[in-house]
Order: structure tokens, then sequence, then C-alpha cells
């Protein structure tokens, strides 16, 4: 791209894309959300750390030098909410038409389906341009059980799922959703888990 500066000065520059970071700013925006809910004693949900085993350490720098992932992660987020038990991830789709199943990895979709199993409350909040959805794990696999598609059409997500309004001092507030499915789940109009 070239852009004219001053006095008709040209600069060129490439931008680069990596793919590496795309869900940091809905990790920030969860963080903030989750540090809200913790402050004001709503919540408690916490990222999980990657398990890793460390090979090599630079004790003079306090630095680890060589480490490697023991085993995959489960999804990044879970804790307490009302006395439910919740785990979710976070995902980030450039794509305008449709969210990718090979975003969620398969030990990821199997530990949904545990979660599920066991009563919990499993969801994804994936990022779709400026919007934010919160669809929920038994939906998830619902699609991928029924569906021959590597991809969940956007009007899948828009039906099934629930829009996620950012609100200027919670965040993200994924757990106003949670809390009206809970309650529509107690006067028996929806199953969340």
């Amino acid at each position: 791209m070239v852009l004219l500066y001053p006095n008709n000065i040209k600069k060129e520059y490439t931008k680069v894309i990596s793919h590496a970071n795309r869900g940091m700013d809905l990790e920030y925006l969860l963080e903030l959300t989750n540090n809200y809910y913790l402050e004001h004693d709503i919540a408690y949900i916490y990222k999980k750390p990657t398990p890793i085993g460390i090979v090599k350490v630079n004790y003079a720098l306090g630095k680890i030098e060589e480490a490697y992932f023991q085993k995959p992660s489960t999804l990044d987020y879970n804790g307490i909410y009302q006395s439910y038990y919740i785990e979710f991830d976070a995902k980030v789709t450039h794509s305008k038409t449709a969210f990718p199943i090979a975003n969620v990895s398969p030990h990821q979709i199997t530990h949904i389906r545990h979660i599920a199993r066991a009563q919990g409350i499993v969801f994804l909040i994936i990022n779709i341009g400026s919007s934010y959805y919160l669809l929920l794990g038994t939906d998830f696999l619902d699609f991928i059980d029924h569906n021959s598609r590597k991809s969940i059409p956007f009007s899948y997500i828009m039906t099934k799922g629930y829009e996620i309004k950012y609100n200027y001092n919670k965040g993200l507030d994924y757990l106003a959703i949670i809390a009206k499915l809970i309650g529509d789940e107690a006067n028996g109009k929806i199953k969340i888990n």
C-alpha cells in the first residue's frame, strides 16, 4: 500500500497479518469482564493456563528458555456462577459467511461433550467481525452431529446463538445471557445442558 505524506512523499508499507494473536482482543475483553464479575462477587471465572513442561531454565536471567506443551488444553475458561459449573472457549473468525469447525480441535469437541454430559454449562463465545455470539455447546454439538459441513453458517449462529452486547462497565456481559437461560430452564422453556 502506498501512502502520500505532506510534500508528496511516498511511503510504502506491508501489513503483516498474524493469525497467532487474532483472539487477543476477545481475550482482553473477556479478562475485563471476568475481573468485573470477580470484583462485584457475581461469578468466579478464570482463564486456564496451558499445561507446559519446562526443559531448560536460565536462572541468572529468571527465564524459561525451552518448554513444551504437556498435553492439549481443553477449553480456555472455567468457573462457577450461581452454583452452576461453567466452561467455555473464545473463538475468532475472519470469515464473512461461516465459522470453521476446524477452529475447535477434536479434543475440545470431546471435552464439550463431557461437560454437557456432566450437566455443566458449556459454550463458545464467537467473535464475528464486530459482533460477539454465545453458542451453547449443545447447539454446537447438534450442528456437527447432524451436518456434514466443515463450517457453521452464520445464519445458524445468529438463529441458535445469542448476541452478546458490549457494556461499558461489564465488557462482554455473557452472564446476562446465561442468567436468562438458567431462568428459562427453571421454567421448562429451554434445556441448557
